[in-house]
C-alpha cells in the first residue's frame, strides 16, 4: 500500500516538472529577440509533445496501480463464506422442557334411558255425511232466466234507431269510433215517460259524464236493467223498491257519447254481468 501512494506522488510531480521545463525554454526563446519565429513554434510544439507524453504516462501508471490495489484487496477480504465457528464453549447444562398437563375438558357423557312414551289411541273418524246441494225450486230457476211481469219502458216502442250489436263493432255517429253497441236505443221525444220492466230495487242513481243521468234497477234475480240520458228531474232514487210498469223518469238528452243521434232512450240489460238483447229480454 506504501509502495502504491509512493508512486503516485511521483506521477503528480512528473507533469509539474515537464511544465517548468517547458516554462524556461520558452523564457529562454522570448529572451532573444534575434532567433526566428520558427525557434518559438517549433518550441511549442516540442513542449505539446511533453505535456502529451507526460498525460499518458500518468493515465497508464494510475492504470497499472488501481488494478494491483483492486488485486490485493480482494486477496486480503477474501474468507470461507458459511465456514464452522469453532472453539465456542459448550453448555453442559441439561436442557429441561416444561410440559404443563392441561386439564381435561371434556365432560363425562352419560347416557340416559331411552323415553318411552306410551301410544295415544287412535279414534277413527266418522266418515262425513255427503251433503247433496239444494237445488233451487222451480219457481226461481224459471225466474233466473226471463225477467217476470215484463213491461215496456216507453208507450211507443216502433223506432229502434240503433239496435244491440253483441259482439260486432259498429259506428259511433257521435265520436266515429267504431265499438260495440251494449243495448238498444229507442226513439222517443224529450219528457217522454219512462217505466221499470220488472220489479225490483234500484240499487244505483248516477250522473255519467258519457251517459248522463242514469238509473239502474236490480230486479234480484241475475237480471239489471239500466235506463240512460234521462232527465235530472227523476221519480225515483236509491234504495227504492218499484214494481214493473213504475214511473222513473223521462227522457232527456244528458247522454253525450249519442248526442248525434235524434232524443231517445238507450236502455240495457244484463243478465249474470252480460249484456244480453233488451228487445229480446222484453219478448221472452
Amino acid at each position: 500500500m506504501s509502495a502504491f501512494f509512493s508512486l503516485a506522488g511521483m506521477i503528480g510531480d512528473f507533469p509539474s516538472t515537464i511544465l517548468t521545463e517547458v516554462l524556461n525554454v520558452k523564457k529562454n526563446i522570448f529572451s532573444d529577440k534575434k532567433k526566428s519565429p520558427k525557434g518559438f513554434y517549433a518550441a511549442l510544439g516540442i513542449s505539446a509533445v511533453m505535456v502529451g507524453s507526460a498525460c499518458f504516462f500518468a493515465y497508464d501508471q494510475g492504470q497499472k496501480l488501481t488494478e494491483e490495489f483492486r488485486a490485493q484487496t480482494s486477496t486480503d477480504s477474501e474468507a470461507p463464506v458459511g465456514g464452522r465457528v469453532t472453539g465456542i464453549p459448550k453448555s453442559t447444562a441439561p436442557a429441561v422442557r416444561a410440559t404443563t398437563a392441561a386439564p381435561s375438558t371434556r365432560a363425562a357423557m352419560v347416557t340416559a334411558p331411552p323415553r318411552t312414551t306410551s301410544a295415544a289411541p287412535v279414534i277413527a273418524a266418522e266418515p262425513a255425511q255427503e251433503t247433496a246441494a239444494e237445488e233451487p225450486p222451480e219457481e226461481l230457476a224459471a225466474a233466473a232466466v226471463k225477467l217476470e211481469d215484463v213491461k215496456p219502458p216507453l208507450a211507443d216502442m216502433t223506432n229502434i234507431i240503433q239496435p244491440f250489436s253483441g259482439k260486432d263493432l259498429v259506428k259511433n255517429e257521435t265520436t266515429g269510433s267504431w265499438q260495440t253497441h251494449n243495448g238498444t236505443d229507442i226513439a222517443a221525444e224529450v219528457g217522454a215517460e219512462v217505466f221499470a220492466v220488472s220489479a225490483g230495487e234500484i240499487s244505483a242513481v248516477i250522473c255519467d259524464p258519457l251517459w248522463g243521468v242514469t238509473v239502474e234497477l236490480d230486479h234480484k234475480n241475475g237480471f239489471i236493467t239500466r235506463y240512460c240520458g234521462l232527465a235530472a228531474d227523476l221519480c225515483v232514487q236509491q234504495g227504492d223498491t218499484v214494481s214493473g210498469g213504475d214511473l222513473i223518469g223521462t227522457v232527456g238528452d244528458t247522454a253525450d257519447i249519442e248526442s248525434a243521434l235524434a232524443p231517445h232512450l238507450h236502455i240495457e240489460v244484463l243478465h249474470n254481468s252480460a249484456y244480453i238483447d233488451p228487445v229480446s229480454a222484453f219478448k221472452s
